[in-house]
């Protein structure tokens, strides 16, 4: 069968160009999804001031620790040390979105004021009434979050 030119060239480029793009999608595995605006974690929470202090605690850019592709604020070098040392002790569950959203399959901010520690995990909801309607079934709820955040945080 003899090619025209017309197809020899678009054949070409297209062939070039396969193996670049198939190259680097390859090479990027999606990484771990967390909740991060403008790169900083959990809206500039301190996660750790949440079981040290047992209260939410605004972080500050001078206590810093990159963890998972984002920016995590600490109110302290002692709690940025304590997440640096085990951040999965201290991290969010469902890399710090709504774990209500989580368990309805979705994502959605936070408020960091809405939380809550359960066997030593935190969980942040959107707002306190979401937070009230993920209480009424902690169980459930974290279960059906855990089934769904490896699709969610795959994206």
């Amino acid at each position: 069968m003899a090619l025209s030119r017309r197809t020899m060239l678009w054949m070409v480029p297209g062939a070039t160009l396969a193996v670049p793009i198939g190259t680097r999608l390859m090479a990027q595995a999606p990484a771990p999804a967390v909740n991060a605006e403008d790169g900083v974690a959990v809206r500039g929470t301190d996660v750790v001031a949440y079981f040290t202090e047992g209260r939410a605690v605004a972080g500050s850019p001078a206590f810093t620790h990159a963890w998972r592709g984002a920016t995590w604020r600490f109110a302290s070098a002692a709690n940025r040390d304590l997440f640096a040392a085990d951040p999965d002790r201290y991290a969010p569950a469902y890399g710090g979105f709504c774990a209500f959203a989580v368990s309805e399959g979705y994502t959605a901010p936070i408020d960091p004021q809405a939380w809550r520690i359960v066997d030593g995990r935190l969980f942040l909801n959107y707002d306190q009434a979401i937070k009230r309607r993920w209480e009424r079934d902690i169980p459930g709820r974290v279960a059906r979050a855990d089934a769904n955040w490896p699709r969610l945080s795959a994206r």
